[in-house]
């Protein structure tokens, strides 16, 4: 009896302690979970409006926007002032460190931004999907689940969450075959890179019986060697690994899995094409680094040599297909696959230096794009006194010099930084990567970076020759900017400009979390 009393009464401990636990667990993920309770929220507020009797319906889409513009302030402002710091939530499913905070930070930045500076698109537009903003929102509490993945199952989960959100909204214009198109293509393609991720984590667990990165990496590195008894196990292991690699190189469109992104990103609207090109890499490089870094730095070797092939490939392609690109939005796509391959360098070092120059280029990356599709959403061109599409072809910039000289000087800057001219950011973020390369023994790959980045000059700055050298082939002006992208513009601008002149903030937080993931 005695035995009894005392069995139920740990049974009643476990149960408080374990209720203790999951109390700080979901208070440590306060920001996450406001995010979701603030998308639920919308979408009722979305629905009901939008069902109304009156005979009016209104545009719910502003609304909407500034609603989720504020949700992503509040979120950012629960995630900096957060009590826990560093833990492993829910049986070392999730993980919050310094280098989460930062990536997710990162994350909801970039998508502030993005929202920010559509508004005037949705307006003139006249769209009236309001699901398309609260899309975009949970597939951004998607990517703070992605960062803070600490478990196979968790990770999968989180990259499935993010992804169902991009199908629909690649597809947003159902009037437009080229919308229907990016959203065809891009789910077909993101299923099959899916596919192989979940193959790949199925063969690890399978041989290894572990979903958890630390776990793995224990195993892999010795500690716990019996589980590994099979001959065929590490071999079979680093498939596993090959076939994680090939599904992360898909959805960060990296050489030679690029072939969907410049369909997808030209066919699908202005606004998502800059989210597709902004946001997710953040949470992609993020949740790769831990993997890899976690979980197989033994393999090393392996996976750098795919790394550096990936790296140089993508680098090469990008400044290659991108000189005779005529559409904007295909010409950005083919800089982003180039921008991808300096980002694998700094990968592929697999040193302290790289994660924080890959995190150095990664901000500068972001601010940049910003900047670019800020200036690309800023107004309509006006020929012959009608109204025409937005800038859609390269000869479009045609005579911008002229009429808007200080949105032109604020393009040339950007494209400069683009190309890597001192002494703007750009210059900065690849000179260290190209240094922390050299500090690896990565000559060639330094050396492919720098030619590469020498050739890019050749498609950024024609760009600014359009603008300042040509006349178009009908008179044209461009419209007011809006006061939400000139706001954006002059941010991204002086960062750009200025960043050079003191960047120890940044090197203390890059070098911190690069830590932080290393040891």
């Amino acid at each position: 009896m005695v035995f009894n009393i005392h069995d139920d009464s740990l049974i009643t401990l476990s149960t408080t302690y374990k209720t203790f636990l999951f109390d700080n667990d979901f208070q440590s993920l306060l920001p996450e979970i406001f995010l979701i309770t603030a998308g639920i929220f919308l979408v009722v507020y979305g629905v009901i409006f939008s069902t109304s009797k009156d005979k009016n319906y209104p545009l719910l889409l502003t609304n909407i926007s500034w609603l989720s513009l504020l949700a992503c302030v509040f979120t950012f402002l629960l995630l900096v002032n957060s009590p826990v710091q560093n833990a492993l939530l829910f049986y070392n499913t999730l993980v919050i460190d310094d280098f989460t905070t930062f990536i997710k930070g990162l994350i909801l930045f970039s998508t502030f931004c993005c929202i920010f500076m559509s508004l005037d698109y949705i307006k003139q537009e006249s769209l009236n999907a309001f699901e398309t903003i609260i899309l975009l929102v949970l597939s951004t509490c998607g990517m703070l689940f992605l960062v803070s993945s600490a478990d196979f199952i968790s990770l999968y989960l989180a990259i499935e969450a993010q992804s169902l959100c991009f199908y629909v909204v690649a597809a947003l214009k159902r009037n437009s075959e080229f919308s229907t198109e990016a959203g065809l293509k891009y789910f077909l393609l993101g299923a099959f890179s899916s596919g192989l991720l979940l193959f790949g984590c199925s063969l690890i667990y399978g041989f290894t019986g572990v979903t958890n990165f630390s776990e793995l990496g224990r195993i892999f590195t010795g500690g716990t060697q019996e589980i590994l008894t099979s001959t065929t196990a590490l071999p079979a292991c680093e498939l596993g690994m090959v076939f994680l690699l090939v599904g992360f190189l898909f959805k960060i469109t990296a050489v030679p899995f690029h072939m969907w992104s410049p369909d997808v990103y030209e066919g699908a609207p202005t606004p998502i094409t800059a989210f597709f090109l902004i946001v997710p890499k953040a949470a992609l490089f993020g949740v790769f680094l831990r993997i890899f870094f976690e979980s197989f730095y033994d393999f090393i070797l392996p996976w750098q040599k795919i790394l550096l092939v990936s790296s140089i490939g993508s680098m090469i392609l990008g400044s290659v297909a991108a000189l005779s690109q005529t559409r904007i939005k295909r010409l950005l796509a083919y800089s982003s696959i180039g921008h991808v391959g300096y980002l694998l360098a700094g990968f592929a070092c697999g040193t302290i230096e790289g994660i924080q120059a890959l995190m150095i280029y990664l901000f500068v990356y972001v601010f940049m794009n910003i900047n670019m599709f800020a200036f690309l959403l800023c107004g309509m061109r006006r020929e012959h006194l009608q109204t025409v599409p937005r800038m859609k072809y390269i000869s479009d910039l045609a005579y911008l010099a002229k009429t808007n000289p200080i949105l032109a000087l604020t393009f040339t800057i950007t494209m400069f930084s683009m190309a890597g001219i001192p002494p703007l950011a750009g210059f900065y973020s690849k000179a260290y990567l190209f240094f922390a390369a050299m500090s690896s023994n990565l000559y060639v790959l330094a050396i492919i970076g720098v030619l590469c980045s020498v050739l890019s000059c050749f498609y950024y700055i024609r760009l600014v020759k359009i603008m300042y050298f040509e006349g178009p082939k009908n008179w044209c002006s461009f419209t007011r900017v809006p006061l939400e992208n000139a706001i954006t513009l002059a941010i991204t601008l002086f960062f750009i400009l200025f960043f050079m002149l003191y960047p120890t903030p940044l090197h203390l937080i890059t070098h911190k979390i690069a830590l932080t993931l290393c040891l």
